[in-house]
């Protein structure tokens, strides 16, 4: 028996049931990039858009709402921005991907890989996501850091340095 599974049996408490959820990296994410837009920006950016007016054409998205979106990127780090100026035009941003946006890759690949396998046209998926330098398709995998392939069966999840119990009373 382990200490957590002591305590818990002295307070009744289930580590599962009655943790404080306050306290969650993945609520925290999705308040970040948990948003349809936001996402389907980040999207653009990896196929290659990096201005205000390529987003708005590519997504139709309302003006101010891609603005306040993009705004958000940056202001998180996930997008930076720099100035470019065609000839005859005024300066203008365009946003370029972050190391910190960089590492939203699996997640968003994860989603694609999802949907292509769940929700694709019935033709087929509508991109192809390649290996630039070899061809071959790029699949989103867990591992450990022994570098072994998991399975959703084989995650174990347990209390971390931050877990908390909800305050009972």
């Amino acid at each position: 028996m382990d200490a957590w599974t002591e305590v818990l049996q002295d307070t009744g408490m289930d580590t599962r049931l009655d943790r404080d959820v306050s306290n969650c990296s993945i609520a925290r994410t999705l308040e970040v990039v948990g948003e349809k837009w936001t996402i389907l920006i980040l999207r653009e950016v990896w196929y290659g858009s990096s201005r205000f007016s390529e987003f708005e054409r590519v997504l139709g998205c309302p003006r101010n709402l891609l603005a306040t979106r993009l705004r958000m990127l940056v202001e998180e780090g996930i997008l930076a921005t720099e100035i470019y100026k065609e000839p005859g035009s005024r300066s203008r941003p365009k946003y370029v991907i972050t190391p910190k946006g960089a590492d939203l890759v699996p997640a968003v690949m994860g989603l694609l890989q999802w949907g292509d396998r769940y929700r694709a046209d019935p033709e087929g998926p509508a991109v192809l996501s390649r290996h630039r330098e070899c061809g071959a398709h790029v699949d989103v995998q867990l591992r450990c850091e022994q570098g072994h392939s998991v399975k959703a069966e084989d995650i174990e999840s347990l209390p971390g340095p931050a877990f908390r119990m909800k305050h009972s009373g």
